[in-house]
């Protein structure tokens, strides 16, 4: 990645329009269904007992996980017991624009499919608020929601491409956020439709 990255503020959250080339896009995807191989896509169950719509895996040392014990962390695969293969250097490439600190430790991968959405909530089960939530987009738009520290506050939405980057760090790295909908089939980078989206973020203390 030699490109330069613009980046522009939508809503106070930093975006980078067209982070990745097409041609990045797609060897990430195959980077992904690598993976994938490895450490099969699964739906964490909520709170409640209802599985997510959203399948996810991750790359890094940890994978975020949710069942009726409440959210947390873990290291192993829930499925397999093996530990979660490296993070791509694509993906740490864009996390490198945003933060260059530390690396990240967890790159968790979300699958959106016909339907998928992902609920308002906060990323706030990490060490140390101060590094960033770095998102890359891939296949189907998106409509990204983000709202503020209190789950109450107003919440305003803008759609996220294939290939955009965004980074919530400072007075929205504890906002409240989500997908509402994806545009399915909109995109020709998967095969069979739907969106991934990859978090990096830093779990462990520096």
């Amino acid at each position: 990645m030699e490109h330069e990255i613009p980046v522009e503020i939508i809503h106070e959250v930093m975006v980078a329009r067209g982070a990745l080339t097409n041609a990045e896009q797609r060897a990430l995807v195959m980077d992904l269904r690598e993976i994938a191989k490895v450490a099969p896509p699964f739906s964490p169950m909520t709170g409640w007992g209802k599985p997510m719509s959203v399948k996810i895996t991750a790359a890094g040392r940890f994978c975020w996980f949710s069942d009726r014990k409440g959210y947390r962390y873990i290291e192993a695969h829930p499925q397999t017991g093996n530990p979660f293969p490296p993070i791509p250097p694509l993906a740490l490439a864009v996390w490198e624009r945003f933060e260059s600190r530390v690396p990240p430790d967890c790159c968790l991968i979300n699958y959106y499919g016909e339907g998928a959405r992902m609920g308002l909530h906060q990323d706030r089960d990490e060490a140390d608020f101060g590094f960033p939530v770095v998102s890359i987009s891939l296949g189907d738009p998106g409509l990204f929601r983000i709202g503020g520290v209190e789950r109450k506050s107003p919440t305003r939405s803008f759609w996220l491409e294939s290939g955009d980057a965004m980074a919530l760090q400072a007075e929205t790295r504890l906002a409240h956020h989500g997908i509402d909908r994806i545009k399915f089939g909109e995109s020709a980078l998967l095969p069979k439709g739907g969106r991934l989206n990859l978090t990096l973020r830093r779990v462990a203390p520096a």
